[in-house]
């Protein structure tokens, strides 16, 4: 059994959600391509810049930076990229970014990728939302779109964005999606800067989206390394007792916590004599690609000798090729093998190779936070279960 990778952490959590209301009536499909390696989806870094300057983002650039701008796919290498992972099996791409509207041509990367056949998601800030945005989504409607709060109020909001009068861009693109019945899926990351309103974030949410609203509580750091903004990060992150409180009072969350508890603990990992560093599903169903080509197996996964440029490589090649590469990558580091490839709560945990790097430069390393926050849910989960 491999361990749950962090977007696969989310689904179990919120699958209860998509089983009662019955919007994958056919599994059959997915049972048929489990173990085939099929790349059903991608997601797209459009860019890295945004309007926003938010404290806890781990890629965006000032909206203006040249550099960023210049080293951007472009609408042909996109639909170049589109048609290689289609023929390997692609249905469904996330464009995302940075911001994604800041591209000039992000309707026409739109139109493009739904004319191919794809279901596209987006995600936004919502502040660049306009009218054309909304004929767009209209005529050719996306999977959903989805923004995040960082606020509830304007004060809290331009806290963590840092950009006076963004709260407002944000209520008034929020308003014209829901008004033109636009399929919107709400987020929010907590954070020490809104902690103060998450209540009052989670009942927007709520109030606006109902089934469709979920909050993260784990930030990881920069791919650029920034030691600077990596600081930002770790002083808006919130203590393991801070996130589990939060997770409890959400009761939706903690329930389907409780529901599929089995999928978090792994008691057979504890006997393992494992040297993979990859346990979770990276590569196995979908990719990553940023902004200027590079190739990752996930969304965080930067690190030296895991990644391709698909300016130099086809998506083939590093799909059949490259990906089976990394995830045969070994481990030395007996700590490293003790403590999280025998961890039979590895799937509390938001530690991975990817996100091992970030935090402290190497892929089998063992971040104390992750690990303490992991401790601190498997401690109130087993109180929950065994009373």
């Amino acid at each position: 059994m491999e361990r749950l990778g962090c977007q696969d952490q989310k689904a179990v959590i919120q699958m209860s959600d998509y089983l009662e209301g019955g919007r994958l009536p056919e599994f059959s499909l997915w049972e048929k391509i489990r173990d085939r390696r099929v790349p059903l989806d991608f997601e797209l870094d459009l860019t890295a810049r945004c309007n926003n300057n938010c404290r806890h983002c781990y890629i965006n650039l000032p909206a203006n930076h040249r550099q960023a701008k210049a080293q951007e796919l472009s609408l042909d290498e996109i639909a170049h990229i589109a048609d290689q992972a289609i023929e390997l099996g692609t249905m469904w791409v996330l464009i995302t970014g940075g911001e994604p509207l800041l591209r000039h041509d992000f309707a026409e990367v739109y139109l493009m990728l739904k004319r191919k056949g794809l279901l596209v998601s987006v995600f936004t800030n919502a502040t660049l939302i306009n009218q054309e945005h909304i004929a767009l989504f209209k005529k050719y409607p996306p999977r959903d779109v989805e923004v995040t709060i960082y606020g509830a109020s304007q004060r809290v909001y331009e806290r963590v964005s840092r950009v006076p009068g963004s709260y407002q861009a944000f209520r008034q693109g929020l308003q014209d999606l829901f008004d033109a019945g636009i399929r919107v899926r709400l987020k929010a990351m907590a954070l020490r800067s809104n902690l103060e309103e998450i209540e009052a974030i989670a009942a927007f949410g709520r109030d606006f989206t109902r089934d469709y609203y979920r909050f993260d509580p784990l930030l990881h750091l920069r791919f650029d390394g920034d030691e600077q903004r990596n600081e930002e990060i770790r002083s808006e992150r919130l203590l393991p007792d801070e996130i589990v409180a939060l997770e409890q009072s959400d009761r939706a969350r903690f329930e389907s916590l409780e529901k599929n508890h089995e999928k978090f603990y792994i008691e057979g990992f504890k006997n393992r004599q494992e040297d993979r560093l990859f346990l979770c599903g990276a590569g196995n169903m979908s990719f990553s690609v940023g902004y200027e080509g590079t190739f990752r197996l996930c969304s965080s996964l930067w690190a030296p000798g895991t990644t391709v440029n698909l300016r130099q490589v086809s998506l083939r090649q590093a799909w059949e090729e490259h990906v089976p590469a990394v995830r045969n990558l070994r481990t030395q580091n007996t700590a490293y093998q003790q403590e999280c490839g025998r961890c039979p709560i590895a799937n509390l945990c938001l530690n991975c190779p990817a996100h091992a790097h970030l935090e402290l430069g190497r892929m089998d390393a063992v971040p104390p936070y992750f690990c303490q926050v992991a401790h601190a849910r498997s401690e109130v989960l087993q109180k929950k279960l065994n009373p």
